[in-house]
């Protein structure tokens, strides 16, 4: 699993009950109900009525995918495809039907069967591809959602901060009141801008880079397969695939080597 999300909130939250602490406050002062319920539910009533009930939905995945998201492992990936490319260049195509049985990669399995079973190297990489852009366009609604939900959130705060300083004026005959209420009135800005900021618009980001790693490797995987499937030596492949990866993932593989 790859944290650096889960890190990067709990370090955000860090820093700001921190400062609070440092100032004198105290954080159990901003988890009031009411503002928390306006902001959050208010802030997906919001997402849901810009958007299909179908992409509200794909929320909780797109939460898990975010949260849970693996590292990306594309040394792994071009082993795998370069072993394949040997054994196919020293038994024939055919043979990789035993060998896709220890493939892991759903994507690579099907390229590969798609070969095995004959198909047209131009037509492979048109099927492949056009996954590979299905994909992207499904990537790119789900990071929308978020985007959204942080440009939705701190109005969305706003209006109850309007709302708490609506009950501080029908509260002026008494003075005592008027601190708590006030204060209490600017904390649904509070969780407003700290949502959009600390949390959808970190989680939008990350998907659309988590959606470039895993096209990124989805092409490597079509790369890979039409050079097996030319019967190029493996040793080409390897370097016609490395030559693809990004340059970070070029000088670990140098490393390694």
């Amino acid at each position: 699993m790859d944290p650096a999300t889960i890190a990067g909130i709990v370090l955000a939250f860090i820093a700001i009950f921190a400062a609070m602490i440092l100032e004198g406050g105290s954080p159990g002062s901003i988890f009031l109900v009411p503002p928390l319920v306006l902001v959050f539910v208010g802030t997906l009533g919001a997402a849901m009525a810009g958007g299909m009930l179908k992409d509200t939905i794909a929320l909780i995945d797109s939460f898990k995918r975010v949260l849970l998201s693996k590292s990306a492992t594309y040394d792994t990936l071009v082993e795998d495809i370069v072993k394949l490319a040997e054994k196919a260049r020293r038994e024939g195509l055919l043979a990789l039907e035993d060998a896709m049985k220890e493939v892991q990669d759903p994507f690579l399995k099907k390229g590969l069967q798609l070969a095995i079973d004959g198909t047209d190297s131009e037509e492979l990489a048109a099927i492949l591809e056009a996954e590979v852009d299905a994909k992207k366009k499904a990537d790119k609604q789900a990071a929308a959602i978020f985007t959204a939900m942080g440009g939705y959130a701190p109005t969305i705060g706003i209006i109850g901060t309007v709302i708490g300083l609506i009950h501080v004026l029908e509260n002026l005959s008494q003075p005592e009141k008027l601190g708590h209420l006030i204060a209490g009135a600017f904390v649904a800005t509070l969780w407003g801008v700290l949502s959009a900021n600390v949390m959808w618009l970190p989680m939008g980001a990350k998907l659309k880079r988590l959606s470039e790693i895993e096209c990124a490797q989805m092409e490597l995987v079509i790369a890979g397969i039409i050079n097996i499937q030319a019967g190029a030596n493996p040793r080409l492949v390897a370097q016609k695939l490395r030559s693809l990866l990004p340059p970070g993932t070029v000088k670990e593989e140098k490393k390694a080597a």
